[in-house]
C-alpha cells in the first residue's frame, strides 16, 4: 500500500495566469487544494522538491500531507500539467481524502518472473495489453500496483483481470473482462502445430 508522504506548501493569495507565472518565475509551481465540501484553496509548492516527488512514481496514486503554512491537508493528486516542450511542472490539483473516501484510480500492472518463466524461456513471446489498470479503492488502501506472475501461464494463454487477486476492498473499475497480456508461442512451434493439424486433416480426408 502507498506510504503517506509529506509536502510543504505555501498559500497563495491571488490568482489568474499573471499570478502563476510569477509564482514560476520565483521558482514555485502554482497548485490548489479542492474537495471535501470545503472551498478551494490555491497554494504554491517549491519547483524542484515537486518535480522530484512526480518524477519518483506513482504520484497519482500516493497520499500526501501538504503542510500549508503550518496546516496539514490530507490529499491525493488528482492531475498535474507539465510544460509540453521541457515536461516540467506547470500545475497540480489535490483533492481532500476524507475517513471512507473511495478513489478510481489508474494503477501499474508489474509483470513478474518474465525471465524465469518456463514458457518465456522456451521462446514464447509476453505480449503486455495493459501497462495500468483501473481500481475503486480505498483512499488508504490503493496497492502500488498488480502483480502478474508470469510463471504459472503456457503457450497460448491470455492473461485476463479476472484471474488477479485484488486486495480487500478494492475492485475493478473497468468494463468487462479485459484481457493484460498474452503468451505468443515461438515461430517454429507454430509452424509444426500448422503442420500437424494440416496432416490431421489429409489423414482425414483419405478415410
Amino acid at each position: 500500500m502507498t506510504a503517506i508522504k509529506e509536502l510543504k506548501a505555501s498559500a497563495r493569495a491571488n490568482v489568474g495566469k499573471g499570478a502563476a507565472r510569477a509564482e514560476r518565475r520565483a521558482g514555485r509551481v502554482p497548485a490548489v487544494i479542492y474537495g471535501a465540501g470545503k472551498a478551494p484553496i490555491g497554494i504554491t509548492l517549491d519547483y524542484t522538491e515537486i518535480t522530484r516527488t512526480i518524477y519518483a512514481g506513482h504520484f497519482l496514486t500516493t497520499l500526501f500531507n501538504v503542510d500549508v503554512d503550518g496546516e496539514k491537508h490530507h490529499v491525493i493528486p488528482r492531475d498535474y500539467q507539465l510544460d509540453p516542450i521541457k515536461d516540467l511542472p506547470l500545475h497540480v490539483d489535490f483533492l481532500r481524502v476524507t475517513a471512507g473516501t473511495n478513489l478510481t484510480v489508474d494503477v501499474p500492472v508489474h509483470f513478474l518472473n518474465t525471465d524465469t518463466a518456463p514458457a518465456i524461456k522456451q521462446g514464447a513471446t509476453l505480449n503486455i495489453v495493459a501497462h495500468a489498470v483501473s481500481l475503486h479503492a480505498p483512499a488508504d488502501a490503493i496497492p502500488e500496483a498488480i502483480e502478474v506472475d508470469v510463471s504459472k501461464y503456457g503457450f497460448g494463454d491470455s492473461i485476463h483481470l479476472s484471474a488477479i487477486k485484488l486486495p480487500a476492498g478494492v475492485t475493478w473499475a473497468g468494463h468487462g473482462d479485459d484481457t493484460l497480456a498474452t503468451i505468443t508461442a515461438p515461430s517454429g512451434l507454430k509452424e509444426a502445430d500448422a503442420d500437424d493439424a494440416a496432416a490431421a486433416a489429409a489423414d482425414a480426408a483419405k478415410s
